[in-house]
């Protein structure tokens, strides 16, 4: 730094040589022509001596000023060949000059606009103390953002800003109302300090820009940062403003602290765009909104809000749309195109950006003139729609760029922010109350402290569709699941018609993983109405309960039917269910109605259509009842010999470890999180059903089959572990008795429960 100031003080030195040496040579000239009088130069003149040294010294003077002149030709040509000492933050140009467009050179490109204007601009000299963000300062972040898919860029999006920030941020997200559930549940479980969400909601402000007709895929909403003076709260002064498809690659306070830059009546900081379109040559007849040359981008926006506010902005960028479409008839950038016609006719509102803030990555961009290093790139914007697919020369640095974030694991972003005060956040606070009771020398610590355990959870990750039936009597299928039974999926799809609402647990990476099946899937991309929940890996445990409430809470039917992954419900149990709802009074009693399981062998398996083909393959042997041979008690309590002839629907009894797969109402309680990994999930809660006084009725034309697979990595724990096992008998006793105090009287009988079983 200090030789960079050295060099500036010899250029700044050079510089004023060359302006004062020529005034001062003419000052003196002109001095001189002022004292010498007109006289006569005769021989006889005693001063004539005199008058001819004068006139000897003013012809070296002339000389010398022309060598002087020369020399600073030569020491202009010298200067301008050095090479430019790029600097970042300092070099942030509003790249205007009176009312006419800045266009970037190469050099300029790379945020260098400035350093042509001199020491005198203030912004081009690392030697000048530069504007800095308070470190505890809120920089706030406005976001519009709906559906699914959307959703999901957001949180790449947000995941890049996290990764490098230092600051206390605070999230404004426009949403419809698919958007705000999914980000407002996966910022709740996500829990990041100093960090702030706001939705506001998009369907109110749709009668705002409904009148614009526009042909761009963002649709309406890609019209809803132009109303962001009237929605943003009105004691906001300033915002940054995103579009969902960006990635920081560098902390978003280097662009906040460029309000500070912000000169006259500027309120606007944008990025030239970097594709011909608004300069009307990219076919024949191609016919552009009105722009200041290039025009500018809007991935990325810096408003001053309270200017805005000022100046009328609402009124001045209606009063131009309107104009402009009675001949454009429709935007074909949404709001971009707007904002442009607005900085055409008001072009003293834009602050330009060095075009490092919005490395736009569509096909045939200037982008690559934005960075001549990896050093130099701050945001990047794959605003095409063709995404990671772009056309660009560094598009694989790009990509992996991207997937860094994509794939990074959410968990790592928990950081503090040491040395900033922030406000209280109740959930936060009462969770360290919570594990700060627990024992950490029990030596099932690691077992209580799972049920406390807030895990990160993105629900509806793939688009979803569910229309209510008419007639109340829909059930979905609730089930849970981690990386190793994807397989099942498909399977699951062909059997059951009705609506599924499974929760999976998967790192950030498998997640993707999950994604790209899924999307490559015929089966599974032709169904809408499975819900896919993503409840992120954290901890040392499978918290299978926790899933299962994931998935149940997101049920959207009467009733709901409580498997597993691994099973296959038979062909047509769909139906069979719903007119059981109807034919067992489901909606007045509180029944949970019995699914006998089975289970085979054999990874091959002619499914039985029928309960005649199931009845042929279990006395043939490629059935059995499930888990006859190591947990008989878990179904003995269905009967299957009294099943066999059965051809209406009877009731049993509940009898200590049954755990039965049922369908029951959607208002069911919950499944005990206490239950981690294998063993007592589903006794727990079927335990919990009858405690509730719920009737456990047999269908008799109702099965499913489990299908065989690997041990599971909790399972294996069980069996080898002696320490496992005796605390998943400790919580199992602390359950009977917590059974007991809820229940009174009725519930004894819990309190009796063989402890070995």
């Amino acid at each position: 730094m200090l030789g960079m100031c050295r060099g500036r003080r010899k250029f700044v030195a050079a510089s004023l040589a060359l302006i004062f040496i020529p005034a001062l040579t003419w000052l003196y000239l002109s001095s001189a022509n002022f004292t010498v009088k007109p006289l006569s130069l005769s021989p006889l003149d005693p001063q004539s001596s005199v008058l001819i040294g004068a006139a000897a010294e003013h012809q070296a003077l002339e000389l010398r000023l022309r060598d002087v002149e020369e020399h600073n030709h030569a020491l202009r040509r010298e200067i301008s060949l050095l090479p430019r000492v790029p600097t970042h933050s300092s070099h942030h140009s509003n790249g205007r000059q009176g009312n006419h467009l800045h266009t970037h050179s190469t050099e300029e490109g790379t945020g260098d606009s400035e350093a042509k204007k001199g020491v005198a601009s203030g912004n081009s000299s690392d030697c000048v103390p530069q504007p800095v963000v308070n470190k505890c300062e809120t920089i706030h972040i406005a976001i519009v953002c709906a559906g699914y898919n959307a959703s999901r860029d957001v949180v790449t999006l947000v995941k890049s800003v996290l990764f490098h920030r230092r600051n206390p941020l605070h999230f404004h997200i426009i949403t419809d109302s698919i958007a705000r559930k999914i980000l407002a549940d996966l910022f709740h479980t996500w829990m990041v300090p100093a960090v702030h969400v706001n939705f506001y909601d998009a369907d109110e402000l749709k009668s705002e820009v409904s009148w614009i007709p526009n042909k761009h895929y963002s649709g309406i909403y890609g019209l809803m940062k132009l109303v962001l003076t009237k929605t943003l709260p009105s004691d906001l002064e300033k915002v940054i403003v995103l579009d969902t498809d960006i990635t920081f690659a560098t902390d978003i306070a280097e662009l906040w602290v460029v309000f500070h830059k912000f000169k006259g009546q500027q309120v606007l900081g944008l990025v030239e765009n970097q594709s011909d379109w608004y300069l009307g040559n990219l076919w024949k007849n191609h016919r552009p909104w009105p722009a200041l040359g290039r025009g500018f981008n809007t991935g990325v926006i810096l408003l001053l809000l309270d200017r805005l506010r000022k100046l009328k902005w609402e009124q001045m960028w209606r009063l131009t749309a309107e104009r402009e479409l009675m001949s454009m008839l429709s935007t074909s950038l949404a709001d971009q195109d707007i904002f442009n016609a607005v900085i055409k006719q008001n072009p003293f509102l834009v602050h330009q950006l060095p075009c490092f803030w919005n490395v736009q990555l569509s096909d045939h961009t200037r982008s690559e003139k934005c960075y001549k290093d990896v050093s130099d790139l701050k945001v990047i914007h794959w605003n095409s729609p063709k995404k990671l697919r772009v056309k660009n020369k560094h598009v694989e640095f790009f990509r992996n760029l991207y997937l860094t974030f994509l794939e990074y694991d959410g968990n790592l972003l928990r950081r503090e922010l040491f040395g900033c005060p922030s406000e209280t956040d109740h959930n936060s606070e009462n969770l360290q109350k919570t594990l700060s009771e627990l024992d950490e020398d029990d030596p099932c610590y690691e077992f209580r402290r799972e049920r406390f355990t807030v895990h990160r959870t993105h629900v509806y990750f793939l688009h979803y569709e569910y229309e209510p039936t008419l007639d109340n009597t829909d059930v979905t299928l609730v089930a849970q699941l981690s990386m190793d039974r994807l397989q099942m999926l498909e399977a699951i799809c062909k059997h059951w018609e009705g609506p599924i609402s499974l929760a999976l647990y998967l790192s950030d990476a498998e997640a993707q993983q999950f994604l790209r099946y899924a999307q490559g899937s015929e089966v599974l991309m032709s169904r809408s109405n499975v819900g896919y929940h993503i409840v992120y890996k954290e901890g040392q445990f499978y918290p299978v309960n926790l899933l299962r409430n994931v998935a149940l809470g997101q049920v959207n039917t009467p009733y709901m039917f409580l498997s597993d992954i691994d099973f296959l419900p038979m062909y047509g149990l769909y139906e069979y269910l719903r007119k059981s709802v109807v034919q067992l009074d489901m909606a007045n009693t509180k029944k949970a109605l019995v699914v006998p399981a089975f289970e085979t062998l054999r990874y091959r398996l002619s499914f039985p259509k029928s309960k005649a083909e199931l009845l042929s393959q279990l006395d043939m042997g490629t059935l059995f009842t499930f888990r006859y041979h190591v947990w008989t008690k878990g179904h003995a309590p269905t009967d299957f010999a009294k099943w066999r002839t059965a051809t209406t629907p009877y009731r049993v009894q509940w009898e200590a470890d049954f755990e039965p797969y049922v369908m029951v109402r959607r208002e069911s309680p919950e499944y005990d999180r206490r239950f981690v990994g294998f063993g007592w999930n589903k006794v727990a809660h079927i335990m919990e059903l009858d405690a509730q006084e719920y009737e456990f009725v047999v269908l008799p034309n109702a099965y499913m089959i489990h299908m065989p697979h690997a041990p599971s990595f909790d399972i294996t724990k069980f069996r080898s572990n002696k320490q496992y096992r005796a605390c998943l008998k400790t919580l199992k006793e602390e359950f009977q008795q917590n059974m007991s105090r809820r229940y009174g009287f009725a519930a004894l009988k819990y309190m009796t429960v063989d402890n070995n079983s």
